[in-house]
């Protein structure tokens, strides 16, 4: 059986597939909110006064933000413009982020993340003191997460 090391979190490839578009591939910095919570809905059955019941309730999606260098590119930040038109045509996306090996080739894992749209678009502070890079963050919701 061969040996499965924990893979390195900088291993990781991003891509957005907004309908009607080319498909977006991109570095970020990071990528986050891959994270589900199913509610728990305590019941009290009639009778019963010393313990309850957990039922199983709904499904929460933490919202994706990816971060990246900004590159002057407009395609995210378009995106999220035409959610603010209301006469522009709102496309929802597929984003998938792929756990990568060390060699940035073989895909170890996939997580798909359905019917997203861009909830939150920023660009980080200009500050002429330092010396770093622009950050740019894109916030997305979602309807569910496929492995």
């Amino acid at each position: 059986m061969p040996r499965l090391d924990p893979l390195p979190a900088f291993c990781f490839r991003v891509t957005l597939e907004i309908t009607g578009q080319p498909k977006i591939e991109a570095f970020f910095k990071s990528a986050g909110g891959i994270s589900m919570e199913t509610e728990v809905t305590e019941y009290r059955a009639g009778g019963v006064n010393d313990s309850t019941y957990k039922l199983v309730g709904a499904t929460k999606w933490k919202n994706i933000v990816l971060k990246r260098g900004f590159t002057a590119s407009k395609e995210l930040l378009d995106w999220r413009a035409a959610w603010l038109q209301r006469s522009g045509e709102r496309k929802r996306a597929t984003i998938k982020i792929e756990q990568m090996d060390t060699d940035l080739q073989t895909s170890k894992c996939t997580w798909t993340f359905i019917e997203g749209w861009p909830v939150k678009w920023e660009i980080s502070e200009f500050d002429a003191s330092k010396n770093e890079i622009t950050i740019e963050t894109l916030e997305i919701a979602h309807h569910g997460m496929q492995v």
